[in-house]
């Protein structure tokens, strides 16, 4: 038969104690002696006692925990993030419950609704592609959790966000072949409804227009889609010295295609990105990319959320700024 769990009822009767003091004493309350607390400690781990977490969030109508809800987990940005923030958090007594949207708008509400069940004491959240309606987010601070938008943000409402510098990478790449001489660039940008796309669109055409470089600029959807679109300029008639990514998922695209197309790096094409160093590290010759990193973004995100809880922000944006790595592409 499974033995019956052990209670603060059960505790407080073994030791002659009331209720509340062994509570108090199990969160060392400084009311409490020191005597008496290790008494409770010492009967609450021979008897395996385990605090009712979900009594605990009834009563609070809160948990220790935060929401997290990502496109997808499968990039090395979105790990590198998720592991910072997990171990940023675990430092204050929090846990992380990570929900994918498949970059699904329909799923992402529906994870939102999984976030509100569990009474997270806040939400950090990266916008699918096609959401164009925050108000389900915004409606949570009326239960007081607070929802801190991240890398994918929205731009057309006041909210909190914490952003990497997405114009500065852009224009910090686009500096970066105009030193080189470049003038013929293939750039590859994601959908045209993400902030991050608009803005690093912005930016990297701009600097490259101030300074008469001839570009083509594509649309690309998916990793998928950047390679087929990559093959095919770079086997037309098309003449390209240099491919610029604006993100990981791209460069993997355009790294398949460069090497399936036979073409020389950097002797016949150079290559750029925007990069959280991962994947450009990992090919030779290394790839010349802005770092935009998730590790940084994860550490910041943490900080603004405990900000946010402590004075009760509601609209406020932080920065983490890029830098140019140098590698052996361009």
């Amino acid at each position: 038969m499974k033995a019956e769990p052990t209670t603060l009822r059960k505790l407080s009767e073994l030791l002659g104690l009331s209720i509340s003091t062994v509570s108090r004493a199990l969160k060392n309350h400084p009311d409490i002696s020191e005597a008496t607390k290790k008494k409770v400690w010492e009967l609450s781990a021979e008897l395996d006692y385990e605090p009712n977490t979900y009594a605990v969030n009834l009563r609070t109508n809160q948990s220790k925990l935060f929401g997290v809800i990502v496109p997808s987990i499968s990039s090395y940005f979105y790990n590198f993030f998720l592991a910072s923030l997990e171990e940023e958090v675990k430092k204050q007594g929090y846990s992380l419950l990570i929900l994918q949207s498949g970059d699904d708008p329909v799923m992402e509400l529906f994870n939102l609704k999984v976030c509100k069940e569990n009474r997270v004491a806040g939400i950090f959240a990266s916008l699918t592609s096609e959401t164009k309606d925050i108000s389900a987010f915004l409606k949570l601070a009326e239960h007081s959790i607070p929802v801190l938008f991240f890398d994918k943000v929205p731009t057309w409402e006041p909210c909190l966000k914490v952003c990497l510098a997405d114009e500065q990478a852009a224009r910090l790449a686009a500096q970066a072949l105009i030193a080189q001489k470049k003038q013929r660039v293939l750039a590859l940008f994601g959908h045209h409804n993400m902030s991050i796309s608009m803005i690093r669109r912005q930016a990297f055409l701009d600097e490259l227009e101030s300074q008469g470089v001839a570009y083509q600029a594509l649309e690309v959807t998916s990793q998928t889609h950047a390679y087929q679109q990559t093959y095919q300029m770079l086997t037309s008639d098309a003449s390209f010295d240099t491919i610029f990514s604006m993100s990981d998922e791209i460069l993997l695209g355009v790294l398949k295609a460069v090497q399936q197309s036979g073409i020389q790096v950097p002797t016949q094409v150079g290559i750029i990105a925007i990069s959280d160093g991962t994947i450009p590290q990992n090919y030779y010759p290394e790839v010349s990319y802005v770092e935009t990193s998730g590790r940084k973004l994860g550490k910041q995100a943490i900080a603004a959320m405990f900000e946010c809880m402590h004075y009760g922000l509601t609209a406020q944006q932080w920065m983490v700024e890029s830098v140019y790595v140098s590698g052996g592409t361009l």
